[in-house]
Parts: structure tokens; C-alpha cells; sequence
């Protein structure tokens, strides 16, 4: 299969376009290579993705000539690309404009595509609001302009199937961790704070915060699981991450358990918008996909580190 993957360099979106190339599909990945993080990571990130034989294309989604410029024979879209978490330095045109008119492009690109057979739309916990512990079917409450405007990213490809243009589904995702993190996120910095010892900054009260930390294996094994199960899952949300909960000081003890060094913390002014709980709920996951996580949060930390440690030090 011909797969194109937005946001190939980044994070998960590199993971997943490395299991659908050793599952032997041919991959075209897409990204636009800003600086919201560090080009070496993205850099690296795309070295390794050359090595596994997947194309690499230079492009911003937010341009109007998608159509001249990608591929025509693709049969499933992964689009991972987007203005992502909860920063004071993004403004609100990096959200609209990454999120969704970079999505309204994409979109008008897949309906020009004459074998696409899904669009896979990557949306998020945050679309639900402070607590993210529900099914599918409850109505969201996103509380960031994160969440807001993926929302309406994930709305405009859903359209598309209730209007029967083309197949599609929207995969919410649940606080991933693991190797290629991005460096603001809270274990790449936590590792990054044990080792060059400076302080990690907490914010007010967040050590209590609930969260599903999952794997980014068992992210990957639900996003690619899609593939083969288009009539199961045309039209559908489906929450992708572990039932299993931990606070944020559950994390903090888990790195320095692995590291073997105390963290400094240092506590800084909570954060508008951060979510309080989430807890993947994957009874739908389960029951279209056979979803079925198994990564312990100790597990993906090692991993995690050890990526830090063989790329950082």
C-alpha cells in the first residue's frame, strides 16, 4: 500500500511511519520542519526514517498547492500535523492555521485521490476538556485552543464520511511517552533535567494530575490496526491509550528510580487550560480493533532513557 503520513518527523508520527514501512507498505512522509522544537530532533528523527526506506517530503500544509506537489496514488492518509500541546509562545493563528486550515488543505487534497481508502485523522485527549475519562459518544468540552481547533480538524475529515466523499476516522490519542518525545514534554525534560541536573518545573499543583501515560508502541499497534478494518471504523472516534492511571509524581518517581538521581523541582505558576485526568477509556478500542496496551509505565521510561542516553549524552 501507498500511505502518506503528515507530521512524519515528529514524534509519534516517525514511529508509525517506521511500522507501516517494516510492515512492508511503501510511505511517503510529510513535514514542514518548523522550529516550535528542535530541528536536530526532527533531523534526526527523518535520518532514521530514511534508513528504513521512507521518503521524506519538505512541505508545509498550510499551502494551497498540496495537489501539485504530493503524490496522487496513495491509499491511506495518517495525519499527525499540528500546532500540538499547550504553549505561551503559540498563538492562536499557529492553532487555527495549523490545525485546521492546514486540515481543510489536506482534506481537498484526499478528494482529488481516486484509490484512497481512509483518512486517518490523529486527534487527541485534550478535544475532551479538564477530564478526559469518557467514551466517545460524550459531547467534548475542550478547554485550550489545543483542544478547540482539533475539534474541528477531526470534524471536517468526519464530514467527509457522513457526506460519503471518502472513508475516514478520527483516533484520540492519550499522553504518549517514549523515545522521541519532543523535548517540552514532561519526560524528555524530566531525563533531560536528571542528567544535566537543573530543575524541573512543575506546575502548581499539577503533581497530582491524572494521567493515562502510554507507550508509544501501544499507541502505534491501535493507529496502524485500522488498516484492513475501513468498514468497522468509517465515521468513528476511537480513544487509543492505557486504562491505567498515574500521577504526575508517579512519573517524576519512575525517572528517577530508572536514572537512579532526585529530580530539583521547581514550582512555577499552574498552567490555564491543563488537563486534570485522563483515562483512555478503550471499550470501543477493544471491541472494533482488539486494542489491548500492555506497556508498564516503568517499561516505557527505561526505553525512553535509553534513547536520551544514546542520542543527548
Amino acid at each position: 500500500m501507498n500511505i502518506l503520513v503528515t507530521g512524519a518527523s515528529g514524534f509519534i508520527g516517525s514511529h508509525t511511519s517506521e511500522r507501516l514501512a517494516s510492515l512492508g507498505h511503501h510511505v511517503i512522509g510529510v513535514d514542514n520542519f518548523n522550529d516550535y522544537y528542535s530541528l536536530d530532533l526532527k533531523q534526526l528523527n527523518a535520518k532514521a526514517l530514511s534508513d528504513k526506506g521512507v521518503t521524506i517530503i519538505k512541505k508545509d500544509l498550510r499551502d494551497e498547492d498540496l495537489t501539485e506537489v504530493l503524490p496522487k496514488d496513495i491509499d491511506y492518509i495518517f495525519h499527525f500535523a499540528a500546532q500540538p500541546g499547550i504553549s505561551l509562545t503559540s498563538t492562536f493563528e499557529d492553532y487555527f492555521t495549523n490545525n485546521i486550515i492546514a486540515t481543510k488543505n489536506l482534506i481537498d487534497y484526499a478528494l482529488q485521490l481516486n484509490n484512497l481508502k481512509l483518512f486517518v485523522n490523529i486527534g487527541t485527549s485534550s478535544i475532551y476538556g479538564l477530564e478526559a475519562t469518557f467514551p466517545e459518544s460524550i459531547a467534548p468540552k475542550p478547554a485550550s485552543h489545543y483542544g478547540v481547533t482539533k475539534l474541528t480538524a477531526e470534524q471536517l475529515v468526519l464530514q467527509k464520511s457522513r457526506e460519503k466523499q471518502f472513508d475516514s476516522c478520527s483516533l484520540r490519542l492519550y499522553s504518549v511517552i517514549g523515545p522521541r518525545e519532543r523535548p517540552e514534554k514532561m519526560y524528555t525534560k524530566l531525563i533531560a533535567c536528571a542528567y544535566n541536573k537543573t530543575a524541573f518545573p512543575l506546575y502548581e499543583g499539577s503533581a497530582a494530575h491524572l494521567r493515562s501515560f502510554t507507550y508509544v508502541g501501544d499507541i502505534v499497534d491501535g493507529i496502524v490496526s485500522v488498516i484492513g478494518n475501513e468498514t468497522k471504523v468509517n465515521g468513528e472516534i476511537i480513544n487509543l491509550g492505557t486504562e491505567v492511571e498515574h500521577t504526575t509524581q508517579d512519573g517524576i518517581d519512575a525517572v528517577e528510580e530508572v536514572i537512579g538521581e532526585k529530580i530539583n523541582i521547581d514550582h512555577v505558576a499552574a498552567r490555564a487550560g491543563d488537563q486534570l485526568r485522563t483515562k483512555a477509556n478503550i471499550d470501543k478500542a477493544r471491541r472494533l480493533l482488539n486494542y489491548n496496551p500492555q506497556t508498564t509505565l516503568l517499561e516505557g521510561v527505561r526505553a525512553q532513557v535509553e534513547w536520551y542516553k544514546a542520542n543527548f549524552l
